[in-house]
């Protein structure tokens, strides 16, 4: 069987540099702060992203979406995020610390 086109991985972050549309396909291979990982379909929720990206528990991590226009978007963990959204790159995590308040 010849595999076709929508087997191929689409790397998100490429094409957004690029200034490409990011074309509807069955894998994505997106970025999680250094971290590249392969996702299955065009959407995703924060929580998914933070666990293939190894932040587990998620509820321990803030998600955010880097766009090519610089803005940057805060996900969270049941949001749906599109990975064809135009100009979306790349994800970051910011650990969620739970110490504050405890220098009494």
């Amino acid at each position: 069987m010849q595999p076709n086109e929508n087997d191929e991985v689409i790397n998100l972050e490429e094409l957004a540099k690029a200034g490409k549309e990011v074309p509807r396909a069955t894998r994505y291979r997106i970025r999680v702060d250094k971290t590249q990982v392969v996702v299955d379909g065009p959407t995703i929720t924060g929580a998914q992203i933070l666990t293939v990206a190894g932040k587990v528990p998620p509820e321990r991590f803030r998600l955010d979406q880097k766009f090519r226009d610089g803005s940057i978007r805060k996900v969270e963990l049941t949001q749906v995020v599109d990975l064809t959204s135009p100009g979306l790159e790349r994800f970051f995590t910011i650990p969620l610390d739970q110490t504050e308040g405890n220098a009494r």
